[in-house]
């Protein structure tokens, strides 16, 4: 586990950031990294969203170190059980190719934040249809299963912090969609369940 969680992250960063967002740059000329700086609570929320991630990989690379490094982050010993790291491990690697599959299907359309300036598509396929946010399902489901992987009081923290941010911006991003796709994205809002 010690040696899996940082590979297991370095994969995930470049499959779901790098090379999606350099994929989506070629496919449109533009970057897909849209948080609006103008708005207080889109900066707010990638700021936050930032510290939350470099949580996530002090906890990561203090948990591969392991030693007194990680103990300086308390480490909370009772969830620390060998087969529920591995299945959580499992959990990271299902939640990673469900994102990158969601990724993939919303093709040109996929941002990370809301982008105000550019019309995208209403991408109700694939994995759209079991579930309205798949990519930020999948990012809950991981910080979860991180916790689990290198329980400590820093990656309980990024946890709890990460999904309350991703509830907040999913709400902004679905509101955004309704003002962008109207009736068509009511309708599919209404067919289909915001998580499963």
């Amino acid at each position: 586990m010690r040696l899996f969680l940082p590979v297991y992250f370095v994969v995930a960063m470049i499959a779901l950031v790098a090379y999606r967002g350099l994929r989506v740059r070629r496919q449109t000329g533009i970057s897909p990294f849209a948080f609006n700086r103008t708005d207080p609570l889109d900066g707010y929320i990638a700021k936050v969203l930032l510290v939350t991630e470099i949580a996530v990989i002090v906890s990561v690379v203090a948990y591969a170190v392991g030693g007194e490094v990680y103990a300086a982050l308390s480490p909370i010993e009772w969830v620390a059980h060998p087969v529920a790291q591995w299945t959580a491990g499992v959990v990271l690697v299902v939640a990673l190719v469900w994102a990158v599959v969601a990724q993939a299907q919303m093709g040109a359309s996929w941002r990370i934040g809301i982008d105000r300036d550019r019309r995208t598509e209403l991408v109700t396929r694939g994995v759209f249809r079991l579930s309205r946010n798949p990519i930020f399902l999948a990012m809950r489901v991981s910080l979860v299963a991180l916790f689990v992987c290198a329980p400590n009081a820093l990656s309980l923290v990024a946890a709890l912090v990460g999904n309350v941010l991703i509830q907040v911006q999913v709400r902004l991003e679905e509101k955004h969609l309704e003002a962008l796709h109207g009736d068509d994205y009511r309708r599919y809002r209404d067919s289909v369940r915001r998580w499963v």
